[in-house]
């Protein structure tokens, strides 16, 4: 493991970074949680409001759940809260969000959000049964991998931001705007047809109770980063808000490189950035983390009408540094080839903002929203090791300086309207854009040489790794310095209309109808550069001894001085594609649909859901010099729901279903892209396919109580062709990296179990007066299994193997048969015990997180084609934190105070691999540390 660097003729001596003054207290609470919110409705129950400064009281004994439940916030194709009344006449107990929809859905309010302490709603969504939350929060559902869950925001669907992701990261929408996050787990046919194993459904906060004005901020320490060890590097002067102050702007002479003969000449080598984006520099003392929110709503009713705009705005600047083991292997013993000690800072800072406008008139609703959010990850990266392959034992280091910019703008607008008492009319459209920057991506590679009589000092000493000798760029491994600019993005634009009509006949019956359009276009660009000499060498001695920019300074790159003939040692930037696949791809999905639904109540009590979706979609990749995707296909998409009401607090569902899963646009394409969280380059693969899903599920539901309730399920999914993420080695030389294919099939089963329960502390009396216990628990057990048999599917090596195509190989040759998905937890276990206040604001809540081992990575194959190492598996482990909220009406106002403690069990973070013979490969291992915030709020 690393200990304090000292790479000293690399690095400066001391950091010049200056943390940024404390972020600016304009944040704030949600004004749902602090104002007049719905009540809670975790899972599938309406929980008692916790906030008596919100004006809400428990309801008296004898009262019924109708009466009691506020109207949850939710706006997503066919949802109408109105037919529960007249679809469900059994269930007098089920709250009325489970009534409206017959489907198996967890709901998630801001109360509930609040509870956890969470600040964003990916973390919020671990709490819900059977969802995980993996790398930068992408939400797993029932251990199935993100690429099998879709993401809405008011019913329509969000483009990702990060180009290895068709879905989107969760942990970018701060809880503040969110008004309720609906999971739905079994498919209804008003729902895109590309459903695996869920849908997450995100309502935005539309009209406000009554007007406000919210304002807060946080601060936390991390026991692995804050006031440790970290690297940085100086970048831009606005570098702290995530926005590039004009440092990182790339010239036109680059993009323009393909072009012509790839050649960058020497003078216009040096007017690119040179020291702010390449001196990595060690910072002792890394700052705490902070955020500030600020929201407000106004209300106004105009006659009967109600006018509302509700706006928020965040920002956020944080640190983590993984002190990481990072090795590999490419022989069946597990036998190491490169054993790397690995320093990464990350610096984020992400920047929120919404404005929604709502007008309700009658039974309607009107709601724009539109929503920014911009998130930055700065990082500072330096690997050293004396374990690498074609090793002479000297140690090596290698520095790498990134920003990754990732950019969502969305407009939308909803329109849900009651034209006729038993009509439902919803219109809804939107255009939402993703950007991706990533300029200035350096790569620099030193070695150490022992040939000169140099005295070992802490100069020469790279991560606590001795060099008996100094440290020079070399081209022994690589070019001595990189330079990649990648550019992504894509425009989203959505459509859809969907009606349904109650005819007034003896028994309930609803019929539903809609029409659904989606067109995304994307483009992408990875331009990578290598420096080298006008005759292809390395730089020469002693100038390839000095750090970073001075290797890069106008005297080096006209010609080190010292040379016999400077000019045939200046530098220059050759483009070069090479193992980094196509430069630049344009992607393009469009998607036509329609459905038709009938909902019904056969007898008392029993009642059916029965839909069919059509979809025909035409979704094409066309990279440059490589071979493109050309996928047209179309579906029908049925889907089956029975919910049998039997008694007023039970009720028993059975659905079955057919969905499908598209390749995604970076599955497909043959281009490198670096995901920051796994350290890893990622290439697409050209030669992929739909996946089918195949669903069925069963589910019991006892609501014995109010708020309180017990549920058990089981569930079952067959999956033709799932694309899978798979390890590989493009050469021998080669660090590991990540391709996709897909194995002829799959299937998926499991049980879920859920059970809430409030016990009153009544009985104790003093403190405990108005107080009650929470415990909120449940378990998922998911089971997997791959076939993997003699049927041919792509190769991530590109490698043919008889009596395939050409680039196709046998799955057995490839696969494990019988091994489980990626990303599939056998085990899942949440845990909520807290001490709530029925009277005001004041709880204290402990939050147990638990997932079971999870395959990363197919095992990767070796260099022939033939043959496979073991898979790489992610241990999550435990995860145990504490929440405590405190509110205080003082000034007119309304205040609270929050405490957390994350991760309070310390548990390191493992990627690895497992042989038999004992051997164990850490592909990934590093301390996560314990994070502890304060915060503060206020509204008015």
């Amino acid at each position: 493991m690393l200990q304090r660097p000292a790479f000293a003729s690399l690095l400066l001596l001391t950091s010049h970074f200056v943390a940024p003054a404390a972020l600016a207290q304009v944040a704030g609470g949600s004004p749902a949680a602090q104002s007049s919110p719905p009540a809670s409705t975790t899972g599938t129950e309406v929980d008692a409001p916790a906030d008596a400064a919100q004006g809400q009281a428990l309801a008296q004994p004898g009262t019924t759940a109708d009466q009691q439940e506020p109207a949850v916030e939710v706006s997503t194709p066919g949802y109408d809260p109105a037919a529960a009344e007249d679809i469900v006449v059994v269930g007098r107990n089920i709250p009325n969000t489970i009534r409206a929809t017959p489907q198996v859905i967890s709901v998630l309010s801001a109360a509930d959000i609040a509870r956890t302490g969470e600040g964003d709603i990916a973390g919020a969504l671990t709490r819900v049964t059977g969802l995980s939350v993996v790398g930068n929060g992408f939400v797993y559902v029932r251990g199935l991998g993100d690429r099998y869950s879709s993401a809405l925001l008011n019913g329509s669907p969000l483009p990702s931001p990060e180009p290895l992701r068709r879905s989107v990261p969760l942990d970018i929408f701060p809880t503040t705007i969110v008004g309720s996050a609906l999971v739905q787990k079994t498919y209804s046919a008003n729902y895109p047809g590309e459903f695996g194993g869920g849908v997450i459904n995100l309502t935005t906060k539309a009209i406000p109770d009554k007007s406000f004005v919210s304002m807060g901020g946080t601060i936390s320490a991390d026991t692995v980063t804050t006031s440790e060890l970290g690297y940085t590097y100086k970048g831009g002067k606005h570098d702290w808000i995530g926005f590039d102050s004009g440092e990182r702007r790339v010239p036109g002479f680059i993009t323009d490189a393909p072009n012509g003969n790839g050649i960058i000449p020497t003078e216009q080598v040096a007017q690119l950035s040179n020291a702010r984006t390449t001196l990595l520099q060690r910072n002792n003392q890394l700052p705490a983390n902070g955020s500030g929110e600020v929201s407000f709503g106004i209300v106004k009713d105009v006659g009967s009408d109600r006018v509302g705009v509700i706006g928020s705005a965040s920002i956020s600047n944080t640190w983590r540094t993984r002190d990481a083991t990072q090795q590999d292997t490419i022989s069946a013993t597990g036998a190491l080839r490169n054993d790397f000690s690995t320093l990464i800072t990350d610096n984020r800072a992400v920047v929120n903002a919404l404005l929604g406008l709502g007008y309700e008139f009658g039974k309607n609703t009107v709601r724009l929203t539109n929503i920014y959010i911009h998130d930055t990850l700065k990082q500072a990266r330096g690997s050293a090791a004396t374990v690498y392959n074609n090793s002479s034992g000297a140690p090596i280091f290698q520095q790498n300086t990134n920003w990754f910019e990732r950019q969502l703008i969305e407009s939308q607008l909803v329109g849900e309207f009651k034209p006729f008492d038993r009509v439902q009319l919803d219109v809804r459209g939107a255009y939402a854009n993703s950007k991706r920057l990533a300029p200035y991506e350096r790569q620099f590679i030193y070695l150490c040489n022992t040939s000169l009589n140099v005295t070992v000092t802490e100069a020469n000493a790279s991560e606590g790794i001795q060099c008996p000798g100094v440290y020079q760029a070399t081209n022994a491994f690589d070019r001595f310095a990189t330079v990649v600019f990648s550019r992504l993005n894509e425009n989203l634009y959505t459509a859809q209309a969907d009606a349904s009509w109650r005819p007034n006949l003896e028994r309930p019956m609803t019929l539903s109808a809609g029409y659904y359009f989606q067109k995304n276009e994307r483009s992408s660009t990875r331009l990578p550069f290598v420096f080298q000499t006008t005759t292809g060498g390395a730089i020469p001695f002693p100038c390839n001894l000095f750090r970073p920019d001075y290797l890069l300074s106008p005297d080096v790159l006209n010609g080190c001085p010292v040379a016999a003939n400077p000019a045939q040692n200046a530098v220059q930037l050759r483009f070069d594609a090479g193992q980094n696949g196509s430069y630049a791809y344009d992607a393009s999905l469009l998607i036509h649909a329609g459905y038709a639904q009938i909902e019904a109540e056969a007898t008392d009590g029993l009642r059916a859901t029965i839909g069919l979706r059509y979809e025909t979609a035409k979704e094409r990749v066309d990279p440059i010099n490589a071979t493109g995707t050309r996928l047209n296909n179309d579906y029908f998409l049925p889907a089956a729901t029975l919910t049998w009401n039997f008694a007023s607090d039970m009720q028993l569902r059975a659905s079955a279903s057919k969905t499908i899963a598209r390749p995604q646009f970076r599955e497909l394409a043959p281009q490198a892209f670096r995901d920051f969280e796994s350290d890893r380059l990622f290439f697409g693969n050209p030669f992929l396919k739909d996946s089918k899903l195949y669903n069925l599920e069963a589910r019991y539901e006892w609501f014995f109580a109010r708020d309180q309730r017990a549920t058990l399920s089981g569930f079952y999914k067959r999956i033709d062709n799932p694309i899978e993420q798979v390890g590989f080695f493009p050469t021998p030389d080669a660090r590991l990296q990540t391709g996709f294919t897909y194995l002829p099939k799959a299937t998926l089963w499991g049980a879920e179990a859920e059970v809430q329960k409030y016990v009153p502390l009544t009985a104790l009396g003093g403190l405990f007066e108005t107080r009650r216990a929470v415990i909120i628990a449940n378990y998922t057990y998911t089971q997997s299994k791959i076939t993997a048999d003699a049927q041919c599917v792509p190769s991530v090596l590109g490698v043919q193997i008889a009596p395939c195509g050409p680039g196709f190989a046998p799955a057995n040759v490839q696969f494990r048969n019988g091994a489980p998905l990626t990303g599939q937890s056998d085990h899942l276990v949440n845990v909520q015990l807290g001490v709530e206040d029925t009277d005001s604001l004041s709880a204290v809540t402990l939050l147990f997180n638990y997932a079971s081992n999870r395959v990363t990575n197919r095992g990767p194959s070796y260099l022939s084609g033939t043959g496979f190492q073991p898979d790489i598996i992610e241990r999550p482990g435990i995860r145990l934190d504490l929440v405590a909220r405190q509110g205080v009406e003082a000034f007119g106002g309304q205040f609270e105070i929050k405490a957390e403690a994350r991760n309070l069990t310390g548990t390191r973070y493992q990627e690895r691999q497992d042989f038999e013979n004992g051997n164990t490969v850490f592909i990934n291992r590093y301390r996560q540390g314990r994070i502890f915030t304060l915060g503060a709020s206020v509204t008015f």
